[in-house]
């Protein structure tokens, strides 16, 4: 008969909350617990807004007690993903998601003045303190991309690398263009802004099948080398992101196809030239964060597996 095994077999693993990295996915979920019961409590919340940000911070807070219950049982073994990806993506999104919500509850919820009963000065209490712990929330999401993020030279998973954050950032900065695009934009007018939309569309299903090629740890049955081939999308998304930064903005803002300035007689949150000036600004903001991709990317290690 052998010897029974040890106490303490290494089946929890520790340093999962007692690393820096640990610590900050601690702080995650207290100030992520935090911050959605202040406002679901007394703070309150309406409309797409506040919809968007109470579920923001409960879908960050469910992933995250779940990376760092599986960190801490190693149970992440059994699973299907290249776990490093997975958890570098994460954070990265987690980091904007908080971000955005950050922003947006304090500008459409918190105000100084307390509002009028039965919500009263408490109401506006809970809200400026759900405020607060937001910012502290967004903070521990970038403390741990800044933590995993991979420094130069070291190999690591690619999601880790700047590159590969960056990925994350141009999906999520699609997603605000397709939400202005939506909102009355005119862009079916002319097959010159179709061809945009067509640009923002491809690149972003590109960018989202590149990430989840990483994460679910697929990137070695490619046929050829995972590393090129983001170069060369890469390159080919800074072209086409040059062109839409190029067309829109002349068949929107030119006189001969579109209005050059904001129209007197459009209602504020109703017109279509602040859409049409929201996606012109993020085209640029994808261009620049396509073309840091493309020159980070020449200069990557990873390693697929991670």
């Amino acid at each position: 008969m052998g010897s029974p095994e040890p106490p303490g077999g290494g089946y929890l693993h520790l340093a999962a909350v007692a690393s820096p990295v640990g610590t900050a996915r601690l702080l995650q979920l207290a100030f992520g617990c935090t911050t959605f019961s202040l406002v679901a409590h007394r703070g309150g919340f309406a409309g797409v807004q506040g919809t968007f940000c109470v579920a923001a911070w409960v879908f960050c807070f469910a992933l995250s007690a779940l990376v760092l219950a599986c960190e801490f049982t190693q149970l992440h073994g059994c699973l299907r993903l290249s776990w490093g990806n997975f958890t570098a993506a994460f954070a990265m999104l987690a980091t904007l998601l908080t971000a955005t919500a950050a922003v947006v509850y304090p500008v459409f919820f918190t105000r100084l003045r307390c509002p009028a009963e039965p919500e009263g000065c408490t109401a506006r209490d809970f809200r400026l303190a759900a405020s607060v712990f937001a910012g502290l929330l967004c903070l521990a999401y970038a403390a741990e991309v800044a933590l995993t993020r991979a420094r130069p030279g070291q190999v690591a998973s690619y999601m880790a690398t700047v590159s590969g954050l960056l990925k994350v950032v141009q999906a999520f900065v699609a997603c605000i263009i397709f939400g202005a695009l939506l909102y009355d934009s005119r862009y079916t007018r002319y097959a010159a802004t179709q061809w945009c939309v067509a640009v923002y569309s491809l690149c972003f299903l590109v960018t989202v099948a590149v990430v989840a090629l990483s994460v679910m740890g697929c990137t070695g049955g490619l046929g050829c080398p995972f590393d090129r081939l983001v170069v060369v999308y890469t390159f080919a998304a800074v072209l086409l992101y040059l062109s839409a930064a190029v067309i829109w903005p002349v068949f929107c803002f030119d006189p001969k196809y579109g209005q050059p300035w904001r129209p007197l007689d459009c209602a504020r949150g109703h017109c279509p030239w602040d859409s049409q000036l929201v996606v012109a600004i993020f085209t640029y903001v994808n261009l620049l964060l396509y073309t840091v991709d493309l020159a980070y990317s020449q200069r990557i290690r990873f390693v697929p597996a991670l």
